[in-house]
């Protein structure tokens, strides 16, 4: 590979305290300072040419404000920052306010998709897919809200480059542990989707995480306790 390449990595769920001391010691001695091994291993792997996708739970924050020493500790590490807002994400309230409180280099994907030279990204946060013979209408809703906002983000990355290689983000598993089909993978594969990042499991849902190839589609999770706490390289070409 060229030195100069651009590479893209991936790392999702930091889950920085929002200026509100909240540390994630709770969920096992591994994740002590984890954001201080985060940080060691990007500024180490990551050159600024590269780009960074970061699937949602970005920060505790409750407010915008208080989002703004986590974005911008995120902000200072090597290369281009592309996000999407996690469950947890409270803070991102108001797309305009968000995209003014970010730094230099970071870019946030809500319902549009963007271009990096011979990449274009799109994505949604996703929800839970509902399942059973009585599926939860609220559960359904949702789910079938965030299918129609990550078509838009689909469609418009799409009409940016019909032919660029298209990577997307998903915070929720877009399917199971198995790699069934599902309508996200539907969705996915019919946009020509090369690679999906997805975050939101941790622990020994680790294990169960899909990570594998579905209709052509690349799938991987990059929850930071999932990779080691280390930036996880995307493949440089397409499957």
């Amino acid at each position: 590979m060229n030195d100069s390449a651009r590479r893209v990595f991936a790392i999702g769920d930091l889950h920085l305290p929002g200026s509100m001391d909240k540390t994630m010691d709770l969920f096992g001695i591994h994740w002590e300072n984890h954001f201080e091994q985060i940080q060691q291993d990007w500024i180490g792997s990551a050159r600024e040419q590269d780009i960074v996708l970061i699937p949602g739970d970005i920060s505790w924050a409750m407010r915008l404000e208080d989002a703004r020493e986590d974005l911008e500790a995120i902000g200072r590490l090597p290369g281009m920052k592309v996000m999407i807002r996690g469950n947890h994400d409270y803070w991102w309230k108001g797309l305009a306010r968000v995209r003014e409180m970010l730094p230099a280099g970071m870019h946030v994907i809500q319902h549009d998709g963007l271009e990096v030279g011979e990449y274009i990204f799109a994505g949604s946060r996703g929800w839970e897919r509902p399942g059973g013979d009585a599926p939860d209408p609220e559960t359904e809703k949702i789910y079938q809200r965030e299918l129609i906002r990550l078509e838009m983000s689909l469609t418009h990355a799409r009409k940016l480059d019909a032919d660029k290689r298209l990577i997307a983000l998903c915070h929720y598993p877009p399917t199971d542990a198995q790699g069934s089909p599902s309508p996200v993978t539907d969705l996915m594969a019919r946009f020509r989707v090369s690679d999906v990042v997805y975050g939101h499991l941790h622990g020994y849902a680790c294990a169960g995480a899909f990570a594998g190839v579905v209709d052509g589609v690349r799938y991987h999770c990059v929850s930071c306790d999932c990779v080691g706490f280390k930036l996880y390289p995307l493949p440089e070409t397409t499957a």
